[in-house]
């Protein structure tokens, strides 16, 4: 990755899910079915990434009222408690290899975790991968800003947080459409779809 700037970066900030952590709605998928007697691809079909998903994201509303939203979405009846059994289905273990590129990355470069994410699963998460989490100088969380990616604001706010320009950022996620909006305000950012995706940008650093 040659278009990562040695002489620039001053922090790195990873996203959590689909770079850090294995997240499977899938399983989500399967475990709410089960509960409502219908079939996974059901549910697979109605369910988006809606507005009361968004909400949910940035604190703005409790698990409770999302999944209150959901009985309507997708047409099923279950119980909060059965939500929740499935919603925790979704954030599984460490992706195979990460621990050692962020344990080797952290001797160079301040690390950080920027999650789209809300309360219910930071408690899952991070309860089960402190170890882990304990060599980010910090997390931060859409549910705690209230800002999410890929908003423009959210992004400003943690390199403000850290205190480093958003061009000396260097930013790794899954989504296409969150790497495109922190290149849009100068951050030097990465799709990762691998391992190697990791490791191609931070052999140059």
């Amino acid at each position: 990755m040659t278009d990562v700037s040695l002489a620039r970066v001053e922090a790195i900030v990873f996203d959590l899910g689909g770079v850090i952590l294995e997240i499977d709605f899938d399983r989500v998928f399967a475990s709410w079915a089960a509960f409502a007697g219908v079939a996974p691809g059901d549910i697979r079909a109605r369910f988006s990434m809606d507005e009361a998903y968004e909400r949910h994201e940035r604190g703005e509303i409790g698990a409770g009222t999302y999944f209150e939203s959901l009985r309507r979405s997708l047409g099923i009846g279950i119980t909060d408690e059965q939500f929740a059994a499935g919603w925790n289905e979704m954030v599984r273990g460490e992706i195979a290899g990460v621990s050692e590129i962020i344990e080797a990355t952290a001797r160079r470069f301040p690390l950080y975790v920027f999650s789209n994410t809300n309360v219910m699963h930071h408690a899952h998460w991070g309860r089960e991968h402190a170890a882990l989490m304990h060599k980010f100088r910090r997390v931060f969380l859409s549910c705690e800003l209230g800002l999410r990616k890929p908003d423009a604001a959210a992004f400003r706010r943690v390199a403000a947080d850290i205190g480093v320009p958003l061009s000396n950022v260097l930013f790794f996620d899954d989504t296409a459409q969150n790497v495109e909006a922190a290149r849009a305000l100068g951050m030097q950012a990465v799709q990762v779809r691998s391992n190697q995706d990791l490791k191609r940008a931070l052999v140059h650093l």
